[in-house]
């Protein structure tokens, strides 16, 4: 395995990258893949509507997707297992209600020997640096239950961190306020670097998946995230 700390581990693991792959909601920030690498997009939703929820992003920058799904609902569900040589879930997983039901997909998509690229914010480094760090039972619960919705503490505990002052608002504004980060998805789930890849040596032995770490970078180098690129064996 190596481990980057330098600001090219991206660079040096996408440059990896060949043949088919899925990124999964790249938004306005696509890999920067290879000429040996074609890249599909999945999203929950059109580039028009995102243009739509997210005025802040410049419109011209949204990439154009081709596969419209939920992943809270199956939405990877229409693609038959070992579809793709790669798939990349960059800033992805601390979005949805039930990550390790997300990690188990992206590993089926993959052919044997297939890459996946897995990135989260690190909270050391962003707005939720005083939130909790999501306990593994926390996301096993969701798992074995089926969780396909993120309740509102996910939420409210977002807005304490990101955005206290909607509470200093009247009470009665609070379910709109909660309504909109829903929408727009905001991280619902909360890992350091460390706790991250703790989840993943737990979750992937326990879901039969056989993988080896190849690449990764931690935050307390890039100062950003987790970032790793897995093999599938």
């Amino acid at each position: 395995m190596d481990a980057s700390p330098s600001s090219d581990y991206r660079r040096d693991t996408f440059n990896r990258l060949a043949g088919r792959g899925l990124e999964i909601g790249a938004l306005h920030h696509p890999a920067p893949a290879p000429a040996t690498a074609h890249v599909e997009y999945f999203d929950a939703m059109t580039r028009e509507r995102a243009a739509e929820l997210f005025p802040e992003v410049p419109a011209q920058s949204l990439v154009v997707v081709d596969h419209i799904g939920d992943l809270d609902h199956d939405g990877l569900s229409q693609f038959p297992d070992g579809t793709f040589d790669f798939v990349i879930a960059s800033h992805v997983i601390e979005h949805v209600a039930n990550p390790i039901n997300v990690v188990r997909e992206l590993f089926r998509l993959l052919r044997s020997g297939g890459l996946a690229v897995i990135a989260i914010p690190d909270k050391e480094y962003t707005y939720d640096r005083q939130r909790a760090v999501t306990p593994f039972e926390h996301l096993w619960a969701d798992y074995e239950n089926g969780t396909t919705e993120n309740d509102d503490e996910h939420y409210l505990d977002f807005l304490r961190s990101a955005g206290p002052h909607v509470f200093d608002e009247p009470p009665e504004h609070l379910p709109g306020h909660i309504a909109r980060v829903r929408e727009r998805r905001e991280h619902a789930h909360v890992w350091t670097s460390d706790s991250f890849r703790a989840m993943l040596d737990t979750c992937l032995p326990r879901l039969g998946i056989n993988a080896t770490c190849r690449l990764e970078s931690f935050g307390h180098h890039n100062h950003l995230e987790y970032f790793g690129l897995w093999e599938k064996q």
